[in-house]
């Protein structure tokens, strides 16, 4: 018998079950590709920001910097350029900093256009010379870096554009980065301060704040505290800026304040650029103000608290300074000489070496206090064994100097050899508590302050709601129509 017929059931071609059965492949598009089309739209947007005189355009592609960089290489700078540029000799010196494309790489092509390209607009050519100092950069190429630097900054200087200030700020930023890594940093300090200058006659205040930073890292690499401190006090950084130039300005004044001894004052500074700074981000920085900040608590007799040196992105760069923190806590002149001994350059690469070193007659002051508490008289003898000095005078010295200073409360018989321990008042009946309070209250109102300054709001929205002179017009002539309406019909009611 033959087979029976059955009907076979024909899927719809929009059904879900046909396209389940006939894939279609995926194109996905080149890296490079998509590399130049972002780069393309950031044209788009500084164009967009030049002509609308609204810098929020600009500063949203100046924020993309950090994910841009990534996606470079020589196909993608060969390819933005050649679309943007026209022949010149412009063009031909800034593509001669870009390395060669991979024998591999996707050609990518050129947008169809019936004209040949234009000269882009200064903050265009600026932008993309900046982004070919970053590949430089990238690629450890220095020395080449330091010519494209300075033809970067021959293009920004000849400009006068406030269009350009916020991408020239970026500039100014790597142009004295370049100059750091070559060890040349003495060479552009004339042109930081021209800049500067030019700056704040043209009221560019994210300029300035750029240049003050770089500036006073420019001095702290060659330790001159002394010319930072006068730049700090004959200059007024803008209340404007960013609050990442803020976490820097407060990191530098933290150290200058530090190296001048003002503890207080450094220790209030590097808070304040902790909380200025990325929380997420920036896990380097705020290492390093960390590292600064725990030093300058020392010094001012405090300990840190230790779920300081627990947090995860902390905990191994924290390890020597927790070592540190246990050294001086427990007043151990041996322990602490130890830590110098094992973690002395790293100290010295961290910049705070001289800083620790301050803090030998900490641990002497707590040494002795912890001794006072312990003994009700005790001899210079004893005192100097268990300090590890190297004679009883240095002892009776040290003790002299720590009962002046209020220290401890003792008193010290030369001639019976002997100090003799005061009985400890109560610490209420003082001024200590008061202190405490009041330094509480101002550390308070100042990040109040700080955080009602750190507020954005959209640009020209608080105007949205108000209205204009005719629509009030309008308004008052409706509510008195209004009114003689309601009037001619309570009139109509009562005859």
């Amino acid at each position: 018998m033959a087979p029976a017929e059955q009907d076979v059931e024909m899927k719809n071609v929009d059904s879900p079950a046909a396209a389940s059965d006939v894939e279609m492949p995926e194109v996905k598009k080149d890296a490079d590709v998509l590399a130049v089309q972002d780069l393309r739209e950031h044209v788009r947007q500084i164009d967009k920001a030049v002509s609308s005189k609204e810098p929020r355009f600009a500063m949203r592609v100046l924020r993309s910097i950090p994910s841009t960089r990534k996606k470079l290489n020589g196909n993608v700078l060969r390819a933005i350029i050649n679309q943007l540029f026209p022949a010149s000799s412009d063009k031909d010196a800034l593509i001669a900093f870009v390395e060669m494309a991979l024998p591999d790489a996707v050609e990518i092509e050129a947008p169809r256009s019936r004209s040949a390209p234009k000269s882009p607009v200064p903050e265009v050519d600026a932008y993309i010379h900046l982004l070919v100092l970053l590949r430089l950069l990238d690629t450890n190429k220095l020395e080449e870096a330091v010519e494209c630097s300075q033809l970067l900054m021959n293009k920004v200087t000849a400009q006068n554009r406030r269009t350009l200030d916020l991408i020239a700020a970026k500039c100014y930023f790597y142009h004295s980065r370049v100059f750091e890594l070559t060890n040349k940093l003495d060479l552009i300090r004339g042109l930081l301060h021209a800049r500067l200058r030019t700056s704040t006659l043209r009221n560019d205040y994210e300029g300035q704040a750029v240049l003050i930073n770089c500036l006073l890292r420019n001095y702290l690499h060659y330790a001159l505290y002394d010319q930072a401190d006068k730049l700090v006090s004959k200059s007024v950084f803008p209340e404007s800026a960013s609050n990442n130039e803020w976490a820097r300005f407060l990191y530098y004044l933290g150290r200058i304040k530090a190296a001048r001894l003002e503890y207080s004052d450094a220790h209030k500074h590097l808070v304040q650029a902790l909380r200025k700074a990325p929380q997420t981000a920036a896990v380097g920085f705020r290492q390093t103000v960390q590292k600064l900040a725990i030093v300058v608590e020392l010094l001012l007799g405090d300990i840190p608290e230790r779920a300081i040196f627990r947090q995860a992105q902390l905990r191994k760069s924290l390890a020597p300074y927790f070592q540190l923190t246990q050294a001086v806590r427990l007043g151990n002149l041996q322990r602490f000489g130890e830590v110098l001994e094992n973690f002395g350059p790293q100290f010295r690469t961290d910049h705070t070496f001289t800083l620790i070193l301050r803090l030998r007659q900490n641990v002497i002051k707590t040494a002795i206090r912890s001794i006072g508490m312990s003994y009700s008289r005790i001899s210079p003898k004893d005192i100097a064994r268990k300090l590890g000095l190297d004679s009883a005078e240095d002892a009776e010295f040290i003790v002299a100097k720590a009962v002046r200073d209020g220290v401890i409360e003792a008193t010290l018989d030369s001639e019976k050899g002997y100090m003799s321990n005061k009985e400890s008042s109560d610490l209420y009946c003082t001024r200590e508590p008061q202190l405490a309070f009041h330094q509480r209250i101002s550390f308070c109102l100042e990040l109040h302050n700080q955080s009602v300054k750190a507020m954005r709001y959209p640009p020209k929205s608080y105007g949205k709601e108000l209205e204009s002179a005719e629509e009030r017009r309008e308004r008052e002539q409706q509510d008195l129509e209004l009114a003689k309406e309601m009037a001619e019909e309570d009139d109509d009611g009562f005859p």
